[in-house]
């Protein structure tokens, strides 16, 4: 059966100041959604609540998996029903190995209900899958044995998190400005690594500000985000359209968002 994450009139606030203000998205497992908006429309903040970042609150609204609620659930456990972020900045953790990290990360997926201490995935099962990604990915093998992330260029980051999204197979996977920061060259290794991936097994929400993560990865459904709500969805024509020219035409088929969207940027 095919999963369906629902969002329904999700509302966050950060540190008490509203944020999101009504979102509302459907995606289902095999769709390409884009989520694009100008810095401050809440692309992130919706990225990180459905992750279940503790700063995020939702204040009203609803996210279900299937028929899971999944505000009911901690982070972890939200990653266990196959829930998948990719972080803007992903985090470095020194003295430990790629290759160790992602031993346990995919023995705690596969198995929720693994308790600290219980046996890992096999080694010779692990190192087998993992070499196999890798290759698939065009990854040198050397890349595991690296601490996560230390010293790591920002293409380095963004195709360890690419690497990760293979071996956890996530139902549903957010990207956070995956191609954030990069040059043209790690934005195209990032792009194909993620078409190599995508599939009907895997719902991927792609949140840019760019059109180059959105060549090998072409959305059926994009949304644009307007002072923390959803304002408009079309198809890969509507992310042309903001690529060619900003969000002029967006805002002035949308003055109720556009104003507020003023009215907030005044008061910072």
């Amino acid at each position: 059966m095919t999963s369906v994450l629902k969002i329904k009139d999700l509302h966050v606030a950060v540190e008490g100041t509203p944020i999101l203000k009504g979102v509302n998205l459907e995606i289902r497992q095999g769709e390409i959604h884009a989520l694009m908006g100008p810095n401050g429309s809440g692309k992130s903040t919706l990225a990180y609540a459905l992750a279940g970042h503790p700063k995020y609150e939702v204040t009203s609204g609803s996210i279900h998996l299937d028929d899971v609620d999944i505000l009911e659930l901690d982070p972890n456990e939200r990653a266990r029903l196959g829930m998948f972020l990719a972080f803007q900045y992903p985090v470095t953790i020194p003295g430990v190995k790629v290759a160790d990290f992602l031993r346990h990360a995919v023995s705690n997926i596969r198995n929720p209900d693994r308790k600290e201490g219980e046996p890992l995935i096999p080694m010779r099962e692990y190192r087998k899958e993992l070499k196999g990604t890798m290759a698939g990915l065009g990854m040198d093998v050397e890349f595991a044995r690296r601490y996560l992330n230390e010293g790591f260029s920002g293409g380095e980051k963004k195709r360890m998190e690419i690497l990760q999204l293979a071996m956890l197979k996530p139902k549903f996977a957010f990207l956070d400005e995956t191609d954030s920061g990069l040059d043209s060259d790690a934005v195209k290794v990032v792009s194909e690594g993620l078409n190599k991936l995508s599939g009907p097994e895997m719902g991927i929400l792609i949140i840019t500000h760019h059109e180059r993560l959105l060549e090998f990865n072409v959305p059926q459904f994009t949304h644009v985000m307007l002072a923390g709500r959803i304002v408009e969805t079309g198809d890969a024509s509507l992310a042309q359209e903001l690529h060619a020219n900003g969000y002029k035409m967006v805002r002035e088929r949308h003055p109720e968002a556009a104003a507020e969207e003023k009215e907030e940027l005044e008061t910072v």
